[in-house]
């Protein structure tokens, strides 16, 4: 099985991961640990609100909204996270999280308390991820999210999905970018034998 380093671009700071398996619709990654800022949208059943509320409070945290005045470069992607039970996907509301450039991995600027947002700390995991174009609406990201899980079901980690974690979609591109814009919506993934632990999430 083919082991492909991937690192961020040279422009916009990524998360890191090697792809651990690579299909023609899916991919199975593994995420180094890392620390990203995450704004909870709870309450919200719409995942296109819920983006929008959580990333306002977030876009005002790297613009200098926080204790030590710290303007933040952007990074990508922009990573929704849904809490199972209801709404779109099942989902009861959701977390929006931004990934910290290296710089500030290990001391994190304060937000503002008024903004509700706070770090949190990703140990390493994998992920299955299905890539898309267009926009991420919520009726085309349960679309996605079905083909994913139809992909996952025909191969050999179709014992591995974490349902209980719920799915994420992560956004790459400016919203005021229309055309080749780049998606993807990912589950949690949980295969000891095959190198993919499930992930603990810890809060600062």
């Amino acid at each position: 099985m083919a082991m492909i380093f991937c690192s961020a671009t040279a422009t916009t700071e990524s998360p890191q991961y090697t792809v651990v398996q690579a299909e023609s619709d899916f991919e199975i990654r593994l995420y180094r640990s890392s620390v990203w800022m995450s704004a909870s949208a709870v309450g919200i059943t719409s995942f296109e609100k819920a983006t929008w509320n959580g990333f306002h409070r977030l876009f005002q945290f790297i613009q200098g909204a926080n204790l030590n005045f710290s303007r933040i470069p952007m990074t990508s992607p922009v990573v929704t996270c849904m809490v199972p039970n209801s709404g779109p996907l099942d989902s009861e509301g959701y977390y929006v999280g931004f990934y910290l450039p290296v710089k500030f991995q290990e001391n994190p600027p304060v937000p503002l308390p008024e903004l509700n947002i706070e770090p949190y700390k990703f140990h390493s995991h994998c992920v299955g991820v299905r890539k898309f174009s267009g926009s991420a609406r919520d009726e085309r990201i349960v679309q996605e999210a079905e083909k994913l899980d139809k992909s996952l079901s025909r191969s050999e980690w179709s014992d591995s999905k974490i349902e209980q974690r719920g799915y994420s979609i992560a956004q790459y591109d400016t919203p005021f970018r229309s055309a080749k814009r780049r998606n993807e919506v990912w589950v949690g993934i949980h295969a000891p034998k095959l190198g993919c632990k499930a992930v603990d999430v810890a809060a600062y």
